[in-house]
């Protein structure tokens, strides 16, 4: 009955267990984490960043750049507001503004080296999609809402009328195959989007930002021209050189290939099987973790070389679903069988990863030696004092369940060493707790007292004026 009426959900606990469970890859938990979090401190600008990092994550780069954006409402001289906003820019590709938050963070903060690393990684993706870092222009405005730039094309293209533009004319006088030989792979390319231009009804509808198709399908053309006309120039240089190192290289650019389409493939779905978990469709989750199983089964390992991992990835996500579903064994199953993959294959983080789940799952179901005898196994493996902390407060509360409270106290003053390494309050009160408790149980009432007093100022820190009543009562 005391146990029932110490509440000690804080912001500050929340924070800390979704940065943890981010940490550990599991960053649909974390989310929950961060979103009861911010019922509790509305708009909290540093829980909104983690919170966007964490749908970064999971590939939802919409809400990301929300949460980004949210945050420089609240600061807009925020770095770490202004970072994430250009992370989730690049991750979605808009180069260009990437680079306009990552220079403006480094304007405000010249001694965040991440902000410069920023600037470079999007200057060399702009390079590498244009040819030309200068045709980009930073200024210098208090704007901070998100603007695509196809919205900045659409509004310039208002004043001119849509039709074929002099590259687009000048490509039908080309000879098709003096273009196939200057533009390669790319020839097919161009190829599509001159037979989309055919479609009339497809030209005159417009994305979801409003830019019309056929703007978009005539950029793509123009920039192919650009690139052709370049390597007609080059032609006599280098172009015959590139041909012959492609029939040298074609069987094993083919493999790549393939090997990429792979890669990418599976990077997506991973992505769609996390997100479903996320928004509370853990049946959709588990069902397309099945079928992906299936998937990377019929593989090779010269297609997918981290087969086995994927694999022991899988079948952790399909336990969290069944757990998620309230399907205990099921979920003890699948965890069992990520940890047998991690093991085999020598993967620590898969094997503290899986030995974690199993230990939670034996715990929701009341097997508690056998969550503490699988959090023991855990032990070392554990890569920060923080985790440590959680770690060995869970074994402790266990052996509280099974009345044993001399392990219990152990443990707790285990967990409190390494909650003081860390300097997290939010452990320090729970391991506190955890030793009063014990204590109690073994019937040292001063030493007891001594402790929850110790939890009360803890909790008069976070603050939290819940865990403060439920530790005076």
């Amino acid at each position: 009955a005391e146990e029932e009426t110490l509440p000690v959900v804080t912001f500050g606990n929340l924070m800390t267990e979704g940065t943890a469970l981010s940490r550990r890859g599991q960053h649909d938990k974390a989310l929950g984490c961060f979103n009861d979090a911010l019922k509790l401190r509305a708009g909290d600008k540093h829980c909104l960043i983690t919170r966007s990092k964490c749908f970064l994550k999971l590939g939802d780069t919409e809400n990301s750049l929300k949460d980004a954006e949210a945050s420089l409402q609240i600061d807009k001289t925020f770095p770490e507001g202004l970072y994430q906003k250009a992370e989730t820019l690049y991750t979605m590709g808009d180069f260009e503004f990437a680079l306009v938050f990552y220079h403006r963070g480094r304007r405000l903060r010249p001694d965040i080296h991440k902000f410069q690393l920023g600037i470079n990684k999007a200057e060399e993706a702009i390079v590498n999609c244009l040819g030309n870092p200068s045709a980009v222009k930073l200024e210098n405005t208090e704007e901070l809402c998100f603007v695509s730039r196809q919205a900045e094309r659409r509004k310039a293209n208002q004043q001119q009328p849509n039709k074929p533009t002099k590259d687009q004319k000048r490509t039908k006088k080309q000879s098709p195959k003096t273009e196939r030989q200057l533009l390669g792979e790319l020839y097919a390319d161009k190829a599509y989007l001159e037979k989309l231009l055919k479609d009339e009804d497809l030209m005159q509808s417009s994305t979801r930002q409003g830019v019309k198709v056929m703007d978009l399908v005539l950029d793509g053309i123009s920039y192919l021209n650009h690139r052709r006309d370049f390597w007609q120039q080059q032609k006599p240089m280098y172009a015959r050189v590139y041909e012959r190192k492609l029939l040298q290289e074609g069987r094993m650019q083919d493999r790549k290939r393939k090997s990429s389409d792979i890669g990418r493939s599976i990077t997506k779905d991973m992505e769609d099987i996390e997100l479903c978990l996320a928004r509370g469709s853990a049946e959709e989750s588990c069902k397309k973790a099945e079928r992906m199983l299936r998937k990377i089964q019929g593989w090779t390992e010269e297609e997918v070389p981290n087969k086995n991992e994927l694999i022991g990835n899988l079948h952790s996500c399909i336990g969290n679903a069944h757990l998620a579903m309230g399907q205990m064994e099921a979920a003890l199953q699948s965890h069992k069988m990520d940890l047998d993959f991690a093991r085999k294959n020598a993967l620590t983080d898969a094997e503290s990863r899986a030995l974690d789940n199993i230990g939670h799952v034996y715990a929701r179901i009341g097997r508690f030696q056998q969550a503490i005898n699988t959090w023991e196994e855990k032990i070392p493996l554990a890569q920060s004092s923080l985790e440590r902390a959680w770690l060995f407060h869970e074994i402790g509360r266990c052996y509280l369940e099974l009345d044993k409270a001399e392990a219990a106290q152990d443990y707790g003053q285990k967990s409190l060493q390494s909650a003081d390494e860390e300097g997290d309050v939010e452990w320090q009160l729970h391991a506190t707790v955890l030793v009063a408790q014990a204590q109690v149980k073994l019937k040292d009432y001063r030493s007891a007292i001594m402790n929850f007093e110790r939890a009360l100022e803890k909790a008069k820190l976070v603050p939290s004026e819940a865990a403060q009543n439920g530790i005076i009562a």
